[in-house]
């Protein structure tokens, strides 16, 4: 929410497992802040994450005016990162925000 209303604040947003609504709660979406948000946000979430469908998310993601990516792991819940991915994701998203974040 900073962000949307300090636009100086950063170049760009990283945003790992936004909490999108309450698990089993998506009538109380936590996006209001989202048509105000002018900084390039790329967002990473599991698409078993509690917290956001895949589907919830692309429809949140297209309320802000600014650049936006959405990075889905498969197999991965809120947690994003376990002992059995870390070196893959890690490497990963690190390569994906920098090109995002310089593009």
């Amino acid at each position: 929410m900073l962000a949307a209303l300090e636009p100086q604040i950063a170049h760009s947003l990283l945003l790992l497992s936004y909490p999108l609504h309450p698990p089993e709660k998506p009538e109380q979406m936590r996006t209001e802040h989202f048509p105000s948000l002018h900084i390039p946000a790329f967002f990473v979430s599991g698409d078993k994450d509690g917290f956001g469908t895949p589907g919830e998310l692309e429809t949140a993601l297209k309320l802000i005016p600014a650049r936006v990516n959405l990075m889905l792991l498969p197999g991965v819940g809120h947690e994003l990162i376990s002992r059995k991915n870390v070196e893959e994701v890690q490497g990963h998203l690190v390569r994906a925000f920098l090109e995002f974040a310089a593009g």
